[in-house]
């Protein structure tokens, strides 16, 4: 069986982040993708130039359609622009009780443009996470949440972590691509009672546009499956990976490109060739 799979997100028009990563993710990584989006943006690999918010009670409306007709196996949620969207998007995971939910708690783009209102943080930390099976900052996001500085050394990060187990009682996926290690790139499962560290290799490509958003996209996708937290986490990270070798394959734009969400296909196409 294929399992649907829900992202709540922006649209990202250059098709790299946001929704249209999501779909692509959870499409390649095995399940069905529906969406809701919460967002436009006007946006390129340059960065983002316009947000167009999607009012409240049209969220509403997208998320009572999803959901009185299709079975949902787990959500992602990413970018939410408001807490006006955030009480929306809570309502209706209280009410439907989707069985896993992968909060990306989207704030500030790879580009550094800021896509979160300073109101809506302490709204999405108290109205979702406690919904949240896992939550997947980067080290921006996590330094803003704990209202810590941006990390610069290992050890910096490794503070960081410190205080988001403190913090935090749900598990937390901290994203370590902005990392000052250029050899490796980790990523840290972070629970109340464990800290597990990812690593690869870091792929050296300026194409890391989106990679957030199909890390977390990926991981929702994996849970669905009935994977464990730990090996969904696995399984993300290498798809991720292996995108992201696959990277310069592409060309779009002509600054910070897409990952190659669908290598596998050209793969297999390369092979019937």
């Amino acid at each position: 069986m294929i399992h649907n799979v829900l992202t709540i997100a922006g649209s990202d028009s250059s098709g790299g982040a946001g929704i249209q990563a999501d779909i692509k993710a959870i499409s390649a990584s095995g399940s069905y993708a529906c969406s809701v989006i919460t967002a436009l943006t006007a946006q390129n690999t340059q960065g983002v130039t316009h947000i167009h918010p999607i009012p409240s009670d049209f969220v509403t409306h997208q998320l009572d359609a999803i959901f009185h007709d299709l079975t949902i196996s787990a959500v992602k949620i990413g970018m939410l622009n408001d807490r006006h969207v955030i009480q929306a998007v809570a309502d209706k995971l209280q009410e439907y009780q989707p069985q896993y939910i992968v909060i990306d708690p989207v704030m500030i783009a790879t580009s550094g443009s800021k896509l979160l209102e300073d109101t809506a943080i302490s709204a999405l930390q108290t109205l979702l996470f406690p919904l949240a099976t896992v939550i997947t900052p980067n080290l921006m996001e996590a330094a803003t949440l704990t209202q810590q500085p941006i990390p610069q050394t290992e050890d910096d990060i490794q503070a960081l972590i410190h205080q988001l187990q403190q913090r935090f009682s749900q598990p937390i996926l901290l994203k370590g691509g902005h990392s000052p290690n250029t050899t490796t790139s980790t990523d840290w499962l972070i629970t109340t009672d464990r800290i597990t560290s990812y690593s690869s290799p870091r792929i050296q490509t300026k194409n890391t546009h989106g990679t957030g958003c199909t890390l977390s996209a990926a991981l929702a996708s994996y849970l669905a499956q009935g994977d464990d937290l730990s090996m969904a986490t696995q399984s993300a990270k290498r798809y991720l990976t292996q995108a992201l070798q696959h990277a310069d394959n592409l060309d779009v734009g002509h600054q910070s490109g897409p990952v190659d969400h669908f290598f596998q296909l050209r793969s297999y196409n390369h092979i019937k060739e």
